[in-house]
């Protein structure tokens, strides 16, 4: 074969007849001829494997084409039919018998990555698409370790793949069955939704923290992502969110959804963080309107990308449009310019609308009698406003001696008190 025809490719070896296949957004059944994939462009790019079309486990790799064209690389990649996964070649003689021999399938059994081209009126061919750059422009070496356990070239996991946290205890099941199916842990940041506030809060530091996460967020960033600047930290929390939606959409692996969840969960309900991280935002926004883009090739679907339905994610970009009404201030301009943007793009693709603007109206009786017709626009169905907003209250020293001697913290009623009296007596006589 000539050397200057050559370009970047991936063998896969030994895979079972008619397999579900799948490099970076394209998915494929493989033939008896197929070996592989040609003219791999440089960057990041995760590929996988199932031993039949059906609802099989899938087996993932990620790999790194470099920049430098020269000289073309090939990766080698087979299926281990006695384990079922799909693991790099590590004999040496097979990978330079595979280099050797590479000429005799070139042409017949690997598959271009590139399926076709489409031509412009004036005969030009227009270049394809590059959302996958776009949806793995933060995933590093490091991220991948971190996540997967393993520092090679060649970072694994299946669907079945799970963070501990997202573990199910199933009934019955035995210690020697678990262990004949473990799969590979999943080391993913630790974010905890129901504690967002430091150690030692009390009273209304952790409502504030409950309602604004930024301090969660601050602290996931400062002491969980590694990195020399604090872009490059918040750079890992994207990452981490392109990594999981990619195995969603590749893999169905349902741990990565649930994280992609709660990062994005994390992230918009912060209020102070978009100020001071406004950067983060920025970006955030910009990459989850690439990835909305492919909720529709996921198998299942993503979440209901109808109006009616909107899934987790609508509720939650509408509070973080209006958490940001009580700030100015540039930055907040050019957060909200991006939120337009997605707001458009979602209205024309999913008719969605994220102004949650509303009136309520109703007859209201004056002291007089007198009815007349109130509307009240804007208000927030979660706040509680008027005589129903919450107030703290100066407890006295009685007061709190009271509280101090009462029943879980409240007084106890004082006929339930003499119900339980005439109880005793009755047990007494």
């Amino acid at each position: 074969m000539d050397p200057s025809s050559q370009s970047h490719c991936l063998l896969m070896l030994n895979l079972p007849p008619a397999a579900l296949g799948g490099i970076d957004l394209l998915s494929f059944t493989t033939t008896e001829r197929f070996r592989g994939i040609k003219d791999i462009p440089s960057g990041w790019h995760f590929v996988f494997v199932a031993s039949t079309t059906s609802l099989s486990i899938r087996h993932g790799v990620w790999f790194q084409v470099p920049e430098v064209p020269d000289p073309p690389q090939v990766f080698i990649k087979k299926w281990d039919p006695l384990v079922e996964d799909f693991v790099a070649e590590s004999s040496e003689t097979e990978i330079l018998r595979w280099k050797a021999n590479l000429g005799t399938i070139w042409k017949e059994g690997l598959m271009p990555y590139r399926q076709s081209a489409d031509l412009s009126e004036n005969g030009q061919v227009i270049e394809e698409p590059k959302d996958f750059v776009h949806l793995t422009c933060y995933i590093t070496p490091a991220l991948l370790s971190r996540i997967t356990g393993e520092s090679e070239d060649h970072w694994s996991l299946t669907s079945a793949s799970s963070a501990a946290q997202d573990f199910e205890d199933i009934p019955g099941l035995t210690k020697s069955t678990e262990e004949a199916h473990s799969e590979k842990e999943l080391r993913f940041l630790p974010i905890d939704l129901k504690r967002t506030w430091r150690e030692g809060a009390t009273g209304r530091e952790r409502t504030d923290a409950a309602r604004d996460r930024s301090w969660a967020l601050g602290e996931l960033v400062e002491k969980h992502c590694s990195g020399e600047s604090t872009r490059a930290q918040e750079s890992e929390v994207l990452a981490e969110i392109q990594f999981c939606f990619i195995m969603v959409l590749t893999l169905n692996n349902n741990s990565c959804l649930e994280q992609w969840k709660r990062l994005l969960e994390l992230l918009f309900t912060c209020r102070e963080a978009v100020r001071e991280r406004t950067a983060l935002f920025l970006d955030l926004i910009t990459l989850l309107a690439v990835q909305l883009d492919h909720c529709k090739d996921m198998e299942g679907g993503l979440f209901d990308m109808s109006e009616d339905g909107g899934g987790f994610l609508k509720p939650l970009l509408q509070k973080f449009r209006r958490g940001l009404d009580a700030f100015d201030g540039t930055w907040k301009a050019d957060v909200i310019d991006e939120l337009d943007e997605l707001q458009d793009h979602l209205r024309k693709e999913f008719g969605w609308d994220l102004d949650d603007s509303y009136v309520k109206r109703g007859m209201l009786e004056l002291e007089d009698g007198e009815q007349v017709e109130m509307e009240v626009n804007g208000v927030d169905e979660d706040e509680e406003t008027g005589e129903y907003a919450p107030a703290v209250v100066e407890l006295t020293a009685e007061q709190l001696r009271e509280l101090e001697g009462s029943d879980g913290g409240y007084r106890v009623d004082e006929a339930e008190e003499e119900e339980a009296e005439l109880d005793d007596m009755d047990t007494r006589f």
